[in-house]
């Protein structure tokens, strides 16, 4: 890697009189538009280089990190622990009945009695290791030691960052995005519907009334409890959107002479509101564009680890430290370790995709 900040003043600290010139331009530049504010100096201190640039300034030490973004925690129940495996599994049951007199109703003559049957299933999940190296050289660290910084901590963030990361992608895409391992926005078992057109001729949220969009909540609420049988552990209380749609509904209000939004308003008025469930609504931006066509996906499903869940066997962890001479001049590089497996829909029931919005 090439070093950055090869500086005017270093290229000419090799001839004195080229730096005191250069940096005489560029104090009375500074004296001129007004940016230094001085009321003297005298000969000693102008011949003497006794002011440097490094101390006409003031310095924040907070060092800004990258702008990022990570909801994997927020969306998805998370099993911890289990160690070091190879697979994850879950036992299933059903139930079934046999003989004619399936409900076991008995009259005074009823002679025919059913036996229940049970039938124990197991599902297996690949799990995933995850690694990364923190290369630190020693140079570079005893050359922060005298900033006040450490290099250690700093790229220790970039790590842990990088594992959230990656398991933001797994919860949503799947670890590698395709149909072999997917996440929650791209699993082909649960069922993929399309929003209603509007009396405006558009499925798009923008173009509807607060009531149509009242009503795409609610079918896909309703929808996933009658598919659950009217369980209602299995109606959806957790909707995921787009940032643009979300927006959308959190700033419009429903009527123009109201002071309630369509967001709280949907909250308020939601098919499960009567039926207990608490219904949360949230940006993000892993539902663009991945509906039918490109098109922008709305998620509802029951977030509960009995539903749906995500298994993080080993969370991450700093496994060795070693150094190695071999590596410019010097370096410690120390290893991080971590697996988890991919998302498992228990049941595919109360979840359901609604594309067009």
């Amino acid at each position: 890697m090439q070093p950055i900040g090869n500086t005017r003043f270093a290229r000419e600290a090799a001839n004195p009189a080229l730096l005191q010139q250069a940096f005489d331009s560029m104090l009375a530049g500074r004296l001129q538009s007004g940016s230094l504010r001085v009321q003297a100096m005298d000969a000693a201190v102008a011949g003497g280089m006794a002011f440097l640039e490094s101390e006409l300034e003031k310095r924040d030490p907070k060092v800004r990190e990258p702008l990022t973004s990570v909801t994997w925690m927020r969306d998805i129940p998370v099993k911890s622990g289990g160690g070091w495996v190879d697979f994850t599994s879950n036992l299933f049951v059903d139930y079934g009945i046999s003989g004619p007199n399936g409900y076991g109703i008995q009259g005074n003559q009823t002679t025919t009695i059913p036996i229940v049957q049970a039938n124990l299933t197991k599902d297996i999940y690949r799990t995933f290791n995850w690694g990364n190296v923190l290369k630190v050289n020693f140079i570079d660290i005893q050359k922060l030691q005298g900033a006040g910084r450490s290099l250690d901590d700093m790229l220790d963030k970039g790590v842990k960052l990088n594992w959230n990361k990656s398991l933001d992608q797994l919860t949503y895409q799947g670890p590698f995005a395709s149909a072999a391992f997917p996440g929650l926005m791209n699993n082909a078992n649960v069922t993929a519907t399309t929003v209603a057109t509007g009396a405006s001729g558009s499925k798009l949220w923008v173009n509807k009334t607060p009531a149509e969009i009242l009503y795409d909540v609610n079918t896909v609420m309703v929808s996933t409890w009658a598919a659950s049988q009217y369980d209602l552990t299995g109606m959806a209380n957790h909707i995921l959107i787009p940032p643009a749609q979300f927006a959308y509904i959190a700033s419009q209000l429903v009527s123009g002479n109201g002071s309630v939004s369509i967001l709280t308003y949907l909250l308020d008025n939601n098919i499960g509101k009567s039926q207990g469930i608490d219904l949360k609504i949230f940006p993000s931006r892993w539902c663009i564009g991945a509906g039918a066509g490109a098109t922008d996906r709305m998620l509802a499903y029951v977030n509960d680890e009995d539903r749906v869940v995500l298994d993080v066997t080993v969370p991450i962890q700093r496994v060795m430290t070693t150094p190695n001479i071999s590596s410019g001049g010097g370096a410690y590089l120390t290893l991080y370790q971590g697996q988890f497996g991919v998302v498992k829909f228990l049941y595919f029931q109360p979840a359901l995709y609604a594309d067009g919005l």
